[in-house]
């Protein structure tokens, strides 16, 4: 999964090279599905009951809760209400309430971004938890090929050259200045392994954590979150993460190029720069 390019900005017209195998193709579209589907029915879910609590317990006799939406009465008329940590934003119009004005909607994500677009937790569920499963197959045969290629060592797991070079990547990337390498740089590698050792750990575990059944087989799950209601605000901590992660994702397969970058996540040969000798770092 291209995301990050490496020094300056140079000629993009040197030899095509095979950058990605069936393995990483294959899974890189198939995740692409899963969150695709994911975010939206995940937020069908949360919009059954729109706070966010720390600790074991939750509800109106607790004020633990770190994160609200809800559609409050105001002198004047019913406003969208966010409330993070104690601070409360007005966010009418988007979270909370919104639609037009003759027909508002009280709910704390639009309708626009849910999957179902109407008011249905039994199919929202459904949803989420087919392509969360699909998800976690998925994750598992990634792993075992990409130890099974070197994939990991090769192109995940930053060495200590790579850290060296880090201050000129990122002086680099801010610059905007992209160069099409065989291998990946140090940002990429960072990047990758954020989400592959942290990010879709957590997202699986607090997943986990949140269901009654996996509760009785694994009750350590619980433990390890603090609770359940900790567990779904890691959840949703870590799913926020993410769709951060997919827009810079996004936005720099469109500076480095898109047809390069689509190139190579679907045929698997990648144009690199002129001067680039092929041969990874």
């Amino acid at each position: 999964m291209p995301l990050f390019a490496r020094t300056g900005q140079r000629s993009h017209n040197g030899p095509l090279v095979y950058r990605q195998s069936v393995l990483t193709r294959l899974t890189h579209w198939t995740w692409a599905v899963c969150l695709f589907f994911l975010l939206p029915s995940g937020l069908q879910i949360f919009n059954a009951h729109p706070t966010l609590y720390i600790g074991n317990e939750s509800g109106f006799v607790y004020d633990n809760a770190v994160f609200r939406i809800s559609a409050v009465d105001t002198v004047d008329g019913p406003r969208g209400r966010t409330l993070l940590f104690g601070h409360a934003f007005d966010t009418t119009g988007v979270l909370g309430m919104s639609g037009p004005a003759q027909q508002p909607r009280y709910r704390a994500f639009p309708s626009a971004v849910t999957i179902p677009s109407y008011h249905d937790l039994a199919t929202g569920r459904v949803v989420h938890f087919f392509f969360a499963w699909l998800l976690v197959v998925t994750l598992l045969a990634w792993l075992i090929g990409s130890l099974a290629n070197g994939h990991i060592r090769r192109d995940v797991l930053p060495t200590r050259k790579d850290l060296l070079n880090l201050p000129g990547d990122v002086v680099d990337h801010l610059r905007l200045r992209i160069h099409h390498g065989q291998g990946y740089n140090v940002l990429q590698k960072l990047a990758y392994a954020g989400v592959f050792f942290i990010l879709f750990p957590l997202i699986v575990l607090t997943g986990l954590a949140m269901s009654p059944g996996m509760n009785a087989a694994m009750p350590w799950l619980l433990d390890l979150f603090g609770g359940r209601q900790t567990a779904r605000t890691l959840h949703f901590l870590a799913m926020s993460l993410l769709v951060l992660f997919f827009i810079a994702h996004i936005v720099m397969v469109l500076v480095a190029g898109l047809s390069n970058e689509l190139r190579s996540m679907i045929t698997g040969w990648y144009r690199t720069s002129a001067e680039d000798k092929g041969a990874r770092p």
